[in-house]
């Protein structure tokens, strides 16, 4: 009896070892992975450097053989970096000023010409352009007021002088009848320009030249007179009203001095000599003019003259 109770109580101590072992296990290493069925494992313990509880070696020294891996980074947060950028404090230090001009910034060249507020002074001359019986030149002037750098008010005058064209003598020598025609004596307007065109080309990649484009619209009177076809009859003179409208172009030279070219066409009803005009019909100027034939014309003109602009500078009122 003795002996069996002897027995009993040494055995007891290894029947407690293996309820320890169960509890040690998972401290000790992971799971081993699905389908693996290799002895060598990884230890991803933090733990591994401090020393275990119930082991003999307490130095906490790390095992050469486990690879350390350290805890995830977190995905960063916009509105925690704005918050955290807005409340640090910037150094306040002097303030470097530099020099800035509007000159220097130059994003579109600017006009090289500007008629706001000035006066233009344009003499030319012109010459018909749809008549093959009578040619007439004229010789005339121009002084307009820009009231902005697109509108411009003005008058005009001028003074025709006249040359029979050879249809004129071939319609005598071959019919037997004399054309009937009136020459023109002189004609003023009010005038009204409106420029919505500008632009610039370049002569061989040199120079650049400057233009515009206007139109011209206004109302005017002047003189015509009949040209007897028999020299022995007077002749009569008629007053006109005359509209006239036109196109020009404009090319700037210097800040001052422009030439300027076009095409302006002034309508007008005209009366003429009576075709039937004898010794014993309308033989005085006032009964002619009582029985004239009238007829609407159109006399369109070329005009090219030279603008003198006063004052001669100008002064830019807005920046680059």
């Amino acid at each position: 009896m003795a002996s069996t109770a002897l027995a009993q109580s040494k055995k007891k101590p290894p029947a407690k070892a293996p309820a320890k072992a169960p509890a040690k296990a998972p401290e000790k290493s992971p799971t081993p992975a699905k389908g693996s069925g290799d002895d060598t494992e990884i230890e991803m313990n933090p733990d591994d450097t401090a020393p275990k509880k119930g082991s003999g070696s307490g130095s906490g020294a790390v095992n050469p053989e486990e690879i350390e891996m350290g805890e995830p980074e977190k995905p960063g947060d916009l509105k925690s970096d704005l918050n955290i950028a807005s409340t640090e404090t910037v150094k306040a230090g002097p303030i470097k000023k530099t020099p800035l001009s509007w000159q220097d910034i130059v994003v579109v060249v600017r006009k090289p010409f500007l008629k706001s507020r000035r006066t233009e002074l344009l003499p030319f001359v012109g010459t018909t352009m749809n008549d093959n019986m009578i040619r007439h030149y004229t010789v005339g002037g121009e002084l307009a007021y820009y009231l902005t750098d697109v509108l411009a008010v003005g008058v005009e005058g001028q003074y025709y002088v006249h040359s029979f064209q050879e249809p004129f003598d071939l319609v005598a020598r071959q019919a037997r009848r004399l054309p009937t025609i009136n020459q023109y004596k002189w004609s003023a307007a009010l005038d009204f320009h409106y420029v919505p065109i500008y632009g610039k080309f370049a002569i061989l990649d040199h120079n650049l030249v400057t233009w515009e484009s206007y139109f011209t619209a206004g109302i005017g009177a002047g003189q015509s007179e009949v040209i007897p076809r028999d020299t022995q009859f007077p002749g009569f003179t008629n007053l006109l009203i005359m509209p006239n409208v036109g196109a020009s172009m404009r090319f700037f030279l210097s800040r001052w001095l422009t030439v300027s070219l076009g095409i302006r066409d002034y309508i007008f009803y005209d009366h003429f000599e009576p075709k039937n005009r004898s010794l014993m019909m309308y033989a005085t100027a006032a009964d002619a003019k009582a029985n004239a034939d009238g007829s609407l014309i159109n006399n369109l003109m070329f005009q090219i003259g030279v603008s003198f602009w006063v004052p001669t500078s100008f002064e830019y009122t807005t920046f680059r």
